[in-house]
Parts: C-alpha cells; sequence; structure tokens
C-alpha cells in the first residue's frame, strides 16, 4: 500500500510542483522569444524603423552627392558612419 501523499509511489517532497512552475516558466519564456523573433522577422530590418535596403539606397544617394561635389570628404565619411556602414 502506497503511503499518504505520494503520487504513484513517489514521493517528491514538493518537486513536481517546483518542476512544474521551472516547465511553466520556460514555456512562457519560448512563447516570448518566439514572439519577438516573429515581429522582428516581419517588421521593419535594424530596428532604426527603417524599412530593409534602405541603407543601402541612403549609401547610393551619399555617394551620388559626394561625386557631384554637393559634399566634401570629411562630411561624406561622417555621414557614411552614421549609416553604419
Amino acid at each position: 500500500m502506497m503511503p499518504m501523499g505520494s503520487m504513484m509511489g513517489w514521493d517528491g517532497g514538493g518537486w513536481g510542483m517546483g518542476f512544474g512552475f521551472f516547465s511553466m516558466l520556460i514555456f512562457w519564456a519560448l512563447v516570448i522569444v518566439a514572439v519577438v523573433a516573429v515581429i522582428r522577422w516581419v517588421g521593419p530590418a535594424g530596428g532604426a524603423g527603417r524599412p530593409f535596403g534602405a541603407g543601402d539606397r541612403s549609401l547610393e544617394i551619399l555617394r551620388e552627392r559626394y561625386a557631384r561635389g554637393e559634399i566634401g570628404r570629411e562630411e561624406f565619411d561622417a555621414k557614411r558612419r552614421d549609416l553604419g556602414v
């Protein structure tokens, strides 16, 4: 006969409840990570609110302005660094 308080012959001494809490914690952490990953995948790239590929077009415009002589070398370098290129 099994002692009172044990389930299926195993008396975890409270470990079962702790494991359940830990499992739920991991479950919700994975759900949150998945939601954030989907939002980042679907949303704008880079986290700066720019659409995907906008950095390439920005650099192209910057190069055109430099080639036309609208901006100097120092300004070109500074703006290129600002774009993260």
